[in-house]
């Protein structure tokens, strides 16, 4: 199993990449939902391990999320918004793959510590999903601060309903 998680997490990460530096609408489910369910799947995942976290692991854990979610607010701090037929389109700026590498490479240090305090749950490939998506929580936070505060609302959904369309003047 956390060979798939590991390679699940590598596309999803991969498409997430692309999609930020080609730019694209930001509908507001996939900013803030996606991240919501996947950390709810992270959790899951961790949980369903059969161990019971350690100290080291919870502390770990608690570490590694505060430096996902700095990286993501980072993140969403450069991501270029952009009022497009009056909806919100976003592109990640090249300098934002740093951002990405550093996520990695927390990751990477977060996962070799675990190991050698014998922290298994926070070593554990089931971690690195939920630390995904705080992520991504972290930078959904700061993009939806900037979108409340630009007046430009989230590109619509596919069933053309806005989400937080209220919010701007639009009905759901």
């Amino acid at each position: 199993m956390s060979v798939l998680v590991v390679l699940a997490v590598i596309g999803i990460v991969a498409v997430v990449i692309g999609r930020q530096l080609a730019g694209e609408p930001l509908r507001g489910k996939r900013v803030l939902l996606l991240p919501a369910i996947l950390a709810v799947v992270g959790v899951s995942q961790l949980s369903g391990q059969g161990e019971h976290p350690t100290t080291p692991d919870v502390g770990l854990l608690v570490a590694g999320a505060v430096v996902a979610a700095g990286i993501g607010a980072g993140q969403g701090s450069v991501m270029r918004l952009e009022n497009r037929g009056g909806a919100l389109w976003g592109q990640l700026p090249v300098i934002g793959l740093w951002l990405w590498g550093a996520l990695i490479a927390s990751r990477v240090l977060t996962t070799l510590v675990a190991s050698a305090l014998h922290a298994h749950v926070a070593a554990s490939s089931a971690a690195i999903l939920l630390m995904l998506s705080v992520n991504r929580l972290g930078q959904a936070a700061v993009i939806t601060r900037r979108v409340l505060s630009s007046g430009v609302p989230f590109a619509p959904e596919k069933d053309g309903k806005v989400f937080m369309g209220n919010r701007f003047g639009r009905e759901n």
